[in-house]
């Protein structure tokens, strides 16, 4: 008892130096939530810390007083208090009580980001891009060019545009194969890989994949979503064989090749099976877009509650004004929990 008093009173203390405060609040209250993330990058390129007070009204944000910044977040239309000292500490308090699940998390840099997309897709095509434009958090596109020739390792946080690292270009073959914009997709691709050395482009994917994985085994941070996340773990459980059929690479797959993945490659799942037709628009039994039955209405998803203190990554990335998220669709909508690895 006394320690955990003792780390209250230096926290205290260490808070007590705070003058005027802008309070950003994150919950219902907030009239532009995407804007107070970008105010809050934009805050700390200016080098002022930030702190992110994690689940205190939808992990709302605190940094000093300043004209400057009330300027900029009635520019960009985003809410916010400010508040007094007293106030700061009060709200610090709380905080940091051993029984409230909440904590502070002191930013200091802002992080240098990327975004994995290819350079002719169109504005609509890529939702991480359109949410970070929107946010006005600045962020570099590259592509495989990029990764191969090892400039990843420039930057801190990478998204990964909804790709397919199998090599089967998003298994569109069946509905779209006449169209112009696969075609020259595939025309575009094939000339990357061989460009870069590969001569296949299931070849290049991997060393894409390859490479990211030692980025993040490194410290790097990825986000990734829709087909990007288990064809990425497709590509790198297939290392030595061929998944793709002729129409996708001029010549056949290896045979038995479900028998032969090496799942100890993947980052997220195992045991999985992947899908033989060529024709079939799914890449294997870890998406169950067409297996989950449920009703359009009741289709939503409970962000998780983490121990703020204990977890405060995964806290990060729950933090939302509301914890009941309506489900979106995509090509890899949703992930059969039983072939999760140990490791989740």
């Amino acid at each position: 008892m006394k320690k955990i008093l003792c780390i209250l009173l230096l926290s205290f203390i260490g808070f007590k130096s705070f003058s005027a405060q802008i309070l950003i609040p994150m919950d219902e209250v907030q009239k532009n939530h995407l804007k107070a993330y970008g105010i809050a990058y934009w805050v700390l390129q200016k080098g002022v810390e930030v702190n992110w007070l994690l689940n205190y009204r939808g992990g709302s944000f605190m940094f000093l007083q300043n004209p400057v910044f009330e300027a900029e977040l009635n520019i960009r239309g985003v809410s916010f208090n400010v508040i007094s000292e007293g106030q700061a500490n009060q709200i610090v308090t709380e905080i940091l009580d051993p029984q409230a699940n909440m904590d502070v998390m002191k930013l200091e840099k802002p992080p240098k980001m990327c975004v994995y997309s290819p350079k002719d897709k169109r504005p609509w095509d890529d939702a991480v891009t359109l949410a970070l434009t929107y946010a006005e958090i600045p962020y570099e596109i590259i592509y495989d060019e990029e990764i191969i020739t090892g400039k990843l390792s420039l930057y801190d946080w990478l998204h990964l545009h909804h790709e397919d690292f199998s090599g089967q270009y998003g298994k569109f073959y069946a509905a779209y194969r006449s169209a112009t914009w696969y075609q020259e997709q595939q025309r575009s691709m094939e000339a990357m890989a061989t460009k870069l050395g590969y001569k296949k482009v299931s070849q290049l994917k991997l060393g894409v994949a390859k490479s990211i994985k030692e980025v993040v085994s490194g410290g790097g941070f990825l986000f990734t979503m829709c087909s990007g996340t288990d064809t990425y773990d497709i590509s790198l459980s297939a290392e030595g064989l061929d998944v793709c059929e002729h129409m996708y690479d001029g010549d056949g797959s290896t045979p038995g090749y479900n028998s032969k993945l090496d799942y100890s490659r993947c980052f997220a799942f195992e045991n999985f099976t992947l899908s033989t037709n060529p024709m079939e628009y799914r890449f294997s039994n870890i998406d169950v877009t067409t297996t989950r039955r449920v009703n359009k209405d009741e289709d939503v998803f409970t962000l998780f509650d983490f121990s703020a203190k204990w977890d405060p990554v995964p806290t990060m990335l729950c933090q939302n004004h509301v914890q009941v998220i309506k489900a979106f669709m995509g090509q890899t909508t949703a992930f059969n929990k039983n072939l999760l690895s140990p490791k989740f």
